[in-house]
């Protein structure tokens, strides 16, 4: 079974984690890095991937930052998305192999991950036809971005714990109208923590991507 490093890498600004991501796929695709998971907090954060068109931004950049949150361009694919403090964060750097070299299939898996991930807290969350993430009734709880250069994934996906849903106001998330936002907290009502929505991921990432585990503490994890 395919070793898989687990990192736990805290708050992390967006930037910090771009550039990591981008150093971990370059050693990947050498085959001088196992296969990574970061799973993280981002500090408050607009993100627009290659698709995202500029009327879901709701406020210039220039009042968003005035308000605390960076805005950034990225080479993900999707739309417009938030990201901050309580959302679990998840960048999966892995060579995917030939038998699952499929897009489509990559990003069910990664619903998948999400799914079994609620169902552990008693939440149903499932798929909607025609769009990506995982759904409870209307409103989105995780949301799915991707990118795959020479079959080396990254970035990845974002799941709502206790999440300050207000921020998805200043925004059209993920560019579709007349749907909600909704995190686990929310849902519970009660306080769910990060570090423990941490560990159910991961435990369901190495399940779904049938990979075997090897945590390390932030910082580390050199392959």
């Amino acid at each position: 079974m395919t070793r898989l490093v687990v990192r736990r890498l805290g708050r992390v600004p967006y930037a910090s984690g771009l550039e990591l991501q981008q150093r971990l796929v370059s050693e990947r695709q050498a085959g001088r890095a196992a296969d990574h998971l970061l799973l993280l907090e981002h500090d408050p954060v607009f993100t627009l991937g290659r698709n995202a068109r500029r009327e879901n931004v709701l406020f210039p950049a220039e009042l968003l930052r005035e308000r605390g949150f960076e805005v950034f361009e990225t080479g993900r694919g999707g739309d417009v998305t938030y990201h901050g403090p309580g959302q679990v964060v998840g960048y999966p750097i892995l060579e995917l192999p030939p038998e699952r070299r499929d897009v489509h299939r990559y990003v069910r898996d990664l619903e998948e991950v999400m799914i079994r991930a609620c169902a552990d807290y008693g939440v149903l969350a499932h798929r909607v036809a025609g769009l990506t993430g995982a759904w409870v009734g209307a409103d989105k709880i995780g949301a799915i971005g991707v990118r795959i250069a020479r079959w080396v994934t990254s970035h990845g996906f974002a799941l709502n714990v206790c999440t300050d849903l207000s921020a998805f106001d200043l925004i059209v998330p993920c560019g579709i109208r007349g749907r909600g936002v909704t995190s686990l907290e929310r849902l519970l009502g009660r306080r769910v923590t990060v570090a423990e929505v941490m560990d159910r991921l991961a435990l369901h990432f190495a399940s779904v991507f049938q990979r075997e585990t090897a945590a390390v503490e932030p910082g580390t994890g050199q392959a």
